[in-house]
């Protein structure tokens, strides 16, 4: 299975499965003298981890990295690390009954197309549990790109189901925000208009007893970042970041900026008026363009959202067809979310976050000295 590897000069290798003993993540080219530790990857792999919160799968991973190599007495040493994330709470017994039968809107049937032969215990490579060690190096690389250039990448919950975040300045946007309401709860759902956050709530709550799951939209902004990350053709950096979203499990549709909107504009609406500030250099009025030109960041915010499906496997009766292509029905046993968005927000940080990170690296090894 070739493909599981991303990156230029900054270039993650990811194994394991669902039920394997764990998942493994290889990170090169991390230059020497970051100061790191499994500290400064925990917080982010708890955002991610199952069993969090009422809302999400209730399967019971503490999700605790190991550094296995790259870094000593508390630095990296410009190696490759290497960071395991064992699982704990596999019960493979769940899937049995679904063996041989096909999974609707889920890779089954497309991973037996691809190579004859899939591990069924909750999907094994096809399955979000493979995210825990991308989110391991995403932490990682918002270490490299925040010494570098003070960059940050914040995501939150924009829309669960039919209920809209009212968000008016993405860029304003904070951690803080994002994981606590003002009372100072936890804020489950990761959406920081806590007036939506509740009507989420509600809504997931209402799918779960229901039986069924329901979809949404991930917004995420990375700010701080230079004019100037990105090449004209086929590395756009649009073109990488789209692919690092469309890369993580259930995302359907990507789009940075005014996004679909620019359809119904003319040209005129559209283009973001240059201006010169003397802090800043180049600006512009406004950011329809999602901090993108030309497929290089223009030094304004990035922009971006994710269009996330609702969870395929569900424990209602669902028609289907076994390997043979025999008729049948299908209820997947099993610990899932009824709405993956609250997840999702920490594994599209981190994909954008790796790819910042990779372009910085490009950038500072083609632009001259000044």
């Amino acid at each position: 299975m070739p493909g599981n590897s991303f990156g230029q000069l900054l270039r993650i290798t990811t194994a394991g499965e669902s039920h394997g003993p764990g998942n493994v993540v290889i990170v090169d080219g991390v230059p020497p003298g970051l100061a790191l530790s499994e500290t400064d990857l925990i917080p982010d792999l708890n955002r991610r981890r199952p069993g969090q919160s009422h809302l999400v799968t209730q399967r019971n991973e503490s999700d605790e990295p190991e550094i296995l190599s790259g870094v000593f007495n508390g630095e990296t040493t410009g190696t490759s690390i290497a960071i395991l994330i064992r699982n704990q709470d596999q019960r493979s017994r769940d899937y049995k009954d679904i063996k041989d039968k096909y999974r609707p809107g889920h890779a089954d049937y497309t991973f037996d197309a691809r190579y004859g032969i899939r591990d069924y215990r909750g999907g094994g490579r096809s399955s979000a549990r493979e995210t825990t060690a991308r989110v391991a190096a995403g932490a990682i690389a918002k270490k490299l790109i925040a010494q570098a250039f003070g960059g940050t990448v914040v995501g939150y919950v924009s829309q669960v189901g039919d209920v809209i975040a009212d968000i008016d300045a993405p860029e304003t946007v904070t951690i803080e925000q994002v994981e606590t309401l003002p009372d100072g709860s936890p804020n489950l759902v990761r959406c920081p208009d806590p007036e939506a956050a509740g009507r989420m709530v509600a809504l997931i709550e209402d799918v779960r007893r229901d039986v069924d799951s329901i979809g949404g939209v991930s917004e995420i902004v990375a700010t701080g970042i230079p004019a100037g990350l990105g090449d004209p053709v086929f590395d756009k950096l649009k073109a990488d970041l789209g692919k690092a979203l469309f890369s993580l499990p259930a995302v359907l549709g990507v789009e940075y900026g005014i996004g679909f909107g620019c359809a119904v504009l003319r040209g005129s609406q559209n283009n973001d008026i240059f201006v010169a500030e003397d802090e800043l250099g180049i600006a512009t009025q406004t950011n329809r363009h999602g901090g993108m030109l030309g497929g290089i960041s223009s030094g304004q915010p990035i922009v971006l959202r994710a269009a996330i499906k609702p969870t395929s496997s569900l424990a209602r009766q669902q028609p289907t067809v076994t390997r043979d292509g025999e008729s049948t029905t299908i209820a997947t046993k099993g610990r899932h979310d009824p709405c993956l968005l609250p997840r999702f927000v920490p594994m599209g940080e981190a994909m954008v976050a790796l790819v910042l990170a990779d372009h910085w690296l490009r950038w500072k090894a083609v632009t001259p000295p000044s």
